[in-house]
């Protein structure tokens, strides 16, 4: 018997380390439960975002149940709405407007967890209220 399909969750960050270090946290949390796919830096490997890595990430992320998106910083957003636009029907992928490596966990939790599309964007934008100390 199969399980469900999770919800996927994509880190788009200027940095392709940063995203790929973020992602690797979040695994760590689901146990490999929930893909998370890492779309840090430009085509050529610089600092900057990218709308092809965005695009496969996407495509990656996504195995039936949608997919979160968080961004770092805010020409990330720019470059994921543009994406998101020229994709047309995205009912299954939400923008979470979340701190990124507190968002990414709690979303990866989420989504571990079962939770849809939405409750998944839902928790990443909370992690924004979570207290360090």
């Amino acid at each position: 018997m199969n399980a469900a399909p999770t919800v996927g969750i994509v880190l788009v960050s200027h940095s392709a380390e940063l995203a790929e270090g973020a992602a690797d946290l979040a695994a760590q949390v689901s146990g490999g439960t929930v893909t998370i796919i890492a779309a840090g830096g430009t085509d050529d490997g610089d600092l900057g975002t990218s709308a092809a890595k965005v695009e496969r990430a996407l495509s990656q992320a996504d195995h039936g149940a949608g997919a979160v998106v968080l961004p770092d910083l805010g020409s990330a957003v720019l470059t994921v709405r543009a994406v998101l636009e020229d994709l047309g029907d995205t009912t299954s992928v939400l923008l979470a407007d979340a701190p990124f490596v507190e968002g990414a966990v709690a979303a990866t939790v989420t989504a571990a967890a079962g939770g849809d599309v939405k409750q998944v964007a839902a928790a990443a934008e909370e992690a924004r209220h979570a207290r360090k100390f």
